[in-house]
């Protein structure tokens, strides 16, 4: 008997001896294969150009393997605490179906292709329940995951419902099964139920016991079913939430809320304070940049205004992705806040939807997430992301991350406005001296034509150097006489070889972006009609249509290709030519959400349209 006491002790230390060294072997794993995950991706990003189709899909199976490993490293540390206790929930109010949304967002980037259709059927109403947020994107990432790593083709559905005063989630998916015996060992570690699944879709067998256990430390249970070549059924159960005020404003926690500061936090905030007093001097006094935040939560939005204070920011909220999407048409914004688990939209697709519009410079995109692990930061940033704070939210790392990202985006905007200006204000040599060899010419043969080039040209030299060439938007009509101006002085350099046409409608309390409409006549006059032998026509066209007025700039030069339309945008760090297009593609989008829109044919010309609101007032 003692002798089995001593085997059984001494089996425990063995046990935890094994224990320690799986610990202590995933964190010295775990900074070279994050090495190699980081230098695929960087090669990926910045050399895409270089590399062949098979290399780049060879690097992008290497990334997925890393983040795979990088995972079950985590799993293996994930055993260790649970078996040592070391894990602690921190309850929330929980909304199920936006975390499941937020957590299949994440699996369409990371996994393999398949033909396999991913769907949440959660209602709008089911009662939110009480868990720790991080640990159930934790436990339903995991289950997700095993289910698509068995589905080749066909659905995989999140559902839920409510029993016994608990709520239910259920993942269900029409994959391979399993038979009644691997059923029986799959929650425990180390088991997996096909040894034959390759490295990529494999592991240690750990995600479904670490599962478990993390719902048995909620109070709940997890179940299976499952039919061998018909597919399987994951249950498992979570308390239901108090609807109570307090609980509801445990996702988010400040120091501002918690009474007192640690005298770090005091530090910080005084430091972050400076910062800001110091940036006062380069920003403009009155202009408070406009952040859209982003929340199914009413609570979790009036912490985020509480924190960004009114006299520095002007914060609007909404509660959805869509409610966002809408804001974004026909307002400016500096910044973007969103939450990333939120229902119908997740904030990264929220965030991608963005980025169909406005680039990552144009309009920065900052991300809330529950957790810090790979697979949430790594989405948020391959959806568009600028950046991410994790929660609960520190305000004073809020605040610091906010103030970067605004005042890069106020710099921006007052860059392009600038070059706008500067552009414009370049006045070619060779235009300038062709222009007064023209009037000289006239004085010869004209006196009248010449007083009217010399008047024209006056009213050109004096829009070039246009103090308002700085501001945002200025009114159409402006815009127009230099139109006018410019094209009447290349009328008479060229001749019949330059025809012009108008077809101007209302033009009364429409604004536009500086020197925009310019820009466009410049590139069809001298890249469109003028390179040809014959000359050609070009037509301003100015549109009203109810809300919107659409202008346009019509030529029937040589016209482009689709391989020059799109160099056109493509910005390059040693181009010296052709940024004009590039700007005010720029500043239409961040004015309006809407750039440019090109329709052009080789050898028969070229039309550039945009729209711009009307009845915008003059800032």
């Amino acid at each position: 008997m003692l002798r089995i006491e001593e085997l059984a002790i001494q089996l425990q230390k063995e046990i935890k001896r094994k224990d320690e060294f799986l610990a202590n072997t995933s964190h010295e794993l775990r900074n070279p294969l994050h090495g190699i995950i980081n230098i695929t991706q960087s090669i990926l990003r910045n050399r895409k150009r270089q590399l062949d189709e098979k290399t780049e899909d060879d690097l992008t199976l290497q990334l997925t393997i890393g983040h795979h490993m990088s995972r079950t490293l985590e799993d293996l540390l994930d055993i260790t605490r649970l078996k040592e206790h070391r894990i602690h929930l921190q309850l929330e109010d929980i909304d199920v179906k936006a975390v499941s949304i937020g957590v299949i967002d994440m699996l369409k980037v990371l996994i393999e292709n398949k033909d396999v259709q991913m769907e949440v059927d959660i209602p709008d109403d089911f009662p939110h329940v009480a868990a720790d947020k991080s640990r159930l994107i934790q436990i339903l990432f995991n289950l997700l995951h095993n289910a698509v790593k068995y589905t080749d083709e066909g659905t995989i559905t999140v559902a839920s419902y409510i029993k016994d005063g608990m709520g239910h989630i259920q993942i269900a998916d029409t994959g391979m099964g399993m038979d009644e015996k691997t059923l029986q060992t799959i929650f425990e570690p180390y088991k997996q139920g096909d040894s034959s699944i390759t490295a990529i879709g494999g592991g240690l067998g750990l995600g479904l016991s670490i599962c478990r256990q993390l719902v048995e430390l909620h109070g709940g249970t997890l179940r299976a079913d499952s039919v061998l070549g018909e597919g399987s059924v994951f249950i498992f159960t979570l308390p239901l939430a108090e609807e109570s005020s307090e609980k509801r404003t445990a996702p988010i926690k400040t120091p501002l809320m918690n009474g007192s500061e640690p005298p770090l936090k005091k530090m910080l905030g005084a430091m972050n304070l400076m910062i800001e007093s110091s940036a006062k001097t380069t920003r403009f006094a009155s202009y408070r940049p406009r952040v859209l935040a982003v929340d199914d939560d009413p609570v979790n939005l009036r912490v985020l205004t509480n924190i960004l204070s009114e006299d520095k920011y002007e914060v609007e909220v909404v509660t959805s992705g869509k409610e966002a999407l809408e804001k974004l048409e026909g307002n400016e914004w500096d910044l973007v806040i969103s939450d990333v688990m939120m229902p119908k939209m997740s904030g990264y697709e929220l965030t991608r939807s963005i980025r169909e519009k406005f680039s990552i410079s144009e309009l920065p995109i900052l991300l809330l997430t529950a957790r810090g692990h790979t697979e949430d930061i790594y989405t948020g940033f391959l959806a568009g992301a600028n950046d991410y704070v994790i929660k609960p939210v520190d305000a004073v790392e809020l605040n610091a991350r906010v103030h970067a990202l605004t005042d890069l985006q106020v710099s921006i905007n007052e860059r392009l406005r600038m070059e706008a200006a500067w552009l414009q204000a370049q006045i070619r040599p060779h235009f300038l001296l062709n222009t007064l060899n023209a009037i000289v010419s006239l004085s010869e043969i004209d006196i009248s034509r010449m007083a009217k080039l010399l008047d024209k040209f006056a009213l050109y030299l004096q829009s070039s150097f246009y103090m308002k060439n700085v501001d945002k938007l200025v009114p159409l009509e402006s815009e127009l006489e230099l139109i006018e101006s410019y094209l009447y002085i290349e009328n008479e350099r060229f001749g019949n070889k330059l025809r012009v046409e108008w077809e101007i409608g209302k033009t009364e309390n429409v604004m536009i972006p500086p020197l925009s409409i310019q820009t466009l006549v410049e590139n069809a006059v001298n890249h469109g009609v003028l390179k040809r032998i014959s000359g050609g026509t070009i037509m301003i066209r100015i549109q009203s249509n109810g809300d919107y007025t659409e202008i346009s700039v019509i030529d029937d030069g040589v016209g482009m290709d689709e391989e020059q339309i799109k160099r056109i945008f493509t910005i390059q760090p040693d181009r010296k030519k052709g940024i004009g297009l590039i700007n005010t593609e720029q500043r239409l989008k961040q004015s309006y959400g809407k750039g440019l829109h090109i329709n052009s044919t080789l050898n028969v010309g070229t039309t550039i349209t945009f729209t711009v609101p009307n009845n915008i007032p003059l800032q």
